[in-house]
């Protein structure tokens, strides 16, 4: 049962999700094989046993020079998918926006050292709107979007995610929206191989490492097993640094995996920390 205690009663987790294929919440008869997804989205909601503040989600679906910060106060939709049925570009998740935590987060950027800008007129794309329909389906929480960087420099966003941490004890939910695999060229049973040692790398490091050396291993993610046939462009990947560095010290579990998603290919979703009591 979710409460509501005040923002400085908590500690939120921050994750890296999985966050399946284009409106797959809508396509269920057409689109099959989601159930355990859907069941790690719902349950990710659950375990938290709060309702955020707001949600700051980092989806592999936007990039800009800088770091971008969706600022509307009632963000739009943005369709970013095509060839699929017609009441897929009719769909709505009218969650609010926050203006006031988006000027926070640009704050804490800045801080740091980054360049940063504001979008007005940004709207939520399927690697927020799709998992966020499952995970919280009355849209009643505010949401908003932080850009990647299109450079994709593992450092800088590993830092910004470090920059974003104070976020966490002030009721901001930190989401890495990506794939831990994502190679459409190479899906299905062909995926088997590469997906496997890849996500058996990702786990270890994510879930098997020290907070120095988690980083270590993530920033050189390029030299794992399969890794650039997992992740020929990093886009999908390169949201879980911003939710590393947002952990600092926590530790990672993984929430979500499969061997035969999408007919082959190995997948995971991973949390880092627990929701605690700071009292």
């Amino acid at each position: 049962m979710m409460t509501n205690k005040t923002d400085h009663e908590i500690f939120l987790p921050t994750y890296f999700i999985s966050h399946g294929g284009d409106p797959w919440p809508w396509l269920k008869q057409e689109m099959p094989g989601f159930d355990q997804l859907e069941a790690s989205l719902q349950e990710m909601s659950r375990e938290i046993g709060i309702t955020p503040k707001a949600i700051l989600m980092i989806s592999g679906h936007w990039e800009e020079r800088d770091f971008t910060v969706m600022a509307s106060a009632t963000p739009g939709m943005l369709y970013d998918y095509s060839g699929f049925p017609e009441h897929t570009y009719h769909i709505k998740y009218s969650a609010p926006g926050s203006p006031q935590i988006a000027q926070r987060v640009q704050e804490l950027l800045e801080k740091a050292g980054f360049q940063t800008r504001s979008d007005n007129s940004r709207g939520f794309d399927h690697g927020v709107f799709a998992p966020l329909v499952v995970a919280y389906p009355e849209a009643n929480v505010p949401v908003l979007q932080l850009s990647l960087r299109r450079d994709y420099d593992p450092e800088a966003h590993l830092a910004a995610g470090k920059a974003l941490a104070p976020l966490r004890k002030e009721g901001v939910l930190i989401i890495g929206s990506g794939l831990s695999y994502h190679n459409l060229r190479q899906m299905g049973p062909q995926a088997s191989v590469p997906s496997h040692k890849f996500d058996e790398w990702l786990t270890d490091a994510v879930c098997g490492s020290k907070s120095e050396e988690r980083n270590l291993k993530l920033l050189n993610w390029s030299n794992a097993p399969s890794a650039r046939l997992a992740h020929p462009r990093e886009d999908h990947l390169i949201p879980l640094l911003v939710a590393v560095g947002a952990a600092e010290s926590e530790p990672g579990d993984r929430v979500y995996h499969e061997d035969a998603f999408m007919g082959g290919v190995a997948v995971s979703s991973f949390r880092f920390g627990k929701a605690t009591d700071n009292l």
